[in-house]
């Protein structure tokens, strides 16, 4: 048991350091010609979600940036988001979300794959819009400019051609990844209001 809360402690402290995110992205990268080879583009494609993503987290979470980030310029200085709940929105709302819909894709639906394919693209747009209102460089945007957006279309394009992709399948992507954006500021505003209580009582 306290080698497990061991292994838990270093991931919550460690998951974003280049070692872990950087390095495990590059490992998968490094594998996609297999999968683009046996398994073809399409399927190659709802793959390589997840090494691309894992990128983004090395750009935006390195040195605890994005948290620092959110902590101080979005929610006024209070610690609405901390290591432990960043590194579970990571694993649960990335790696898992990304890991579900590849499964689906290769045994159930290819079109499924989609949930993989939104997620980065909706959160594009969640750095894009800001450093757009702003003019103000936020943790990830590169990232989701040069890495998100053109791999984001190629994949949308290729994997909903692929697979004939009906509009549910489309709108099951759309809602699976703003499912997982809105449990993020769910999260956030019911972590402010707590403080909030505790500051007044």
């Amino acid at each position: 048991m306290g080698v497990l809360r061991g292994v838990l402690q270093w991931l919550v402290d460690k998951w974003q350091w280049p070692a872990a995110s950087l390095f495990v992205a590059c490992l998968l990268l490094l594998l996609a010609p297999i999968w683009f080879r046996a398994a073809g583009t399409a399927l190659g494609l709802v793959y390589l979600q997840l090494p691309v993503y894992m990128l983004h987290q090395w750009e935006e979470h390195t040195g605890d940036r994005f948290r620092v980030y959110v902590n101080r310029h979005i929610v006024g200085g209070r610690e609405a988001l901390t290591p432990t709940a960043t590194f579970w929105i990571n694993a649960l709302g990335v790696w898992a979300v990304d890991l579900l819909a590849l499964h689906l894709a290769g045994f159930v639906q290819l079109s499924l794959g989609l949930i993989a394919v939104y997620l980065p693209l909706i959160n594009a747009l969640g750095h894009v819009a800001p450093a757009i209102a702003t003019r103000q460089y936020n943790p990830g945007l590169w990232t989701a400019l040069f890495l998100f957006l053109p791999v984001g279309g190629w994949s949308w394009h290729v994997i909903g051609t692929a697979s004939d992709a009906t509009w549910e399948s489309h709108t099951i992507g759309v809602a699976v990844a703003l499912a997982v954006h809105a449990a993020i500021v769910v999260h956030v505003l019911r972590r402010i209001a707590r403080l909030t209580d505790e500051g007044t009582s």
